[in-house]
């Protein structure tokens, strides 16, 4: 199948070839000229239009030409649904309609700034929808900590503390609310400015590192975060059907080959040498 649109690229035309070529005809061959030539190199190359008015593949309504793609070819992957929602905000400028819709604006109208050349625009527009599929296919629900640094997380936790030092309080109560904090946020990429803690706190920059370890099991902050993180996942190990490569994502490392070399260093196995016993364990269990 061959697919024609008009000139210089941004959201819609990027994305509707990403569409065709992942759900619709992987060999679709794509081509852009200018907006007042394409109906007519559309009938010289026997190709279809899109996104362009008055033809079939465009906006209706509030929905814009992927929306439409979606629904002509009934394309029920979840991930798919998702970025929906977010081309449909950057297409049509209506970024409350997904938060990410800003951000893929940003990116496209960049992409289009810097390469002057179509094709090779949409190339590498491939590689940036390829990239956000990924994200709505695995790691929609996971929030990564380096987006909201920690550092905010600690002064917040520290005000509690100055507010209390000032009051004449001895005991920290912020042990129990950092614990807490980093219950819920594991991330081994956190970040954070000890010496604007410690202006804050009246007290010296090493006062954070010292005090953390008579709380978290005599371990600094790092540490103590990867124990957690660990932990976690020999839980997803034992007791879940995920790929490891889910879990690596799921309790926060960067990529698989990090996750397995903290992992071994605090177990002693390999992931996949340990779910490969606990399975063991399981069916012997079971068998008895």
């Amino acid at each position: 199948m061959k697919w024609i649109t008009r000139e210089r690229p941004k959201i819609d035309r990027i994305a509707c070839p990403w569409l065709i070529q992942k759900f619709v005809d992987p060999e679709a061959d794509f081509f852009y000229v200018p907006f007042n030539e394409v109906i007519t190199k559309a009938k010289e190359l026997n190709a279809i239009p899109f996104d362009i008015p008055d033809v079939e593949f465009t906006h209706y309504n509030e929905e814009c030409t992927f929306d439409y793609i979606i629904k002509k070819y009934q394309i029920k992957d979840p991930a798919v649904l998702i970025m929906a929602k977010i081309v449909r905000g950057a297409d049509t400028d209506r970024h409350e309609i997904a938060k990410e819709s800003s951000g893929l604006w940003a990116i496209s109208a960049g992409l289009s700034h810097n390469i002057t050349d179509d094709l090779e625009l949409l190339k590498n527009g491939m590689i940036l929808y390829d990239a956000l599929y990924s994200w709505a296919t695995h790691l929609y629900k996971q929030n990564h900590l380096q987006n909201s640094p920690f550092e905010n997380l600690l002064h917040e936790v520290y005000n509690k503390f100055l507010s209390e030092k000032k009051a004449g309080k001895k005991t920290p109560s912020w042990v129990k609310d950092l614990k807490e904090i980093i219950q819920d946020q594991i991330d081994a990429q956190f970040t954070f400015d000890l010496k604007k803690i410690s202006n804050d706190l009246e007290l010296n920059p090493s006062y954070l590192s010292r005090e953390f370890s008579k709380y978290f099991e005599d371990l600094n902050f790092g540490k103590y975060v990867r124990k957690l993180r660990i932990e976690k996942a020999i839980n997803l190990i034992q007791n879940s059907t995920y790929t490891l490569t889910e879990i690596a994502y799921m309790t926060g490392f960067s990529d698989q080959s990090h996750f397995t070399r903290i992992f071994k260093l605090h177990t002693g196995k390999n992931p996949s040498s340990y779910r490969k016993n606990a399975l063991k364990s399981n069916s012997d269990g079971k068998s008895k």
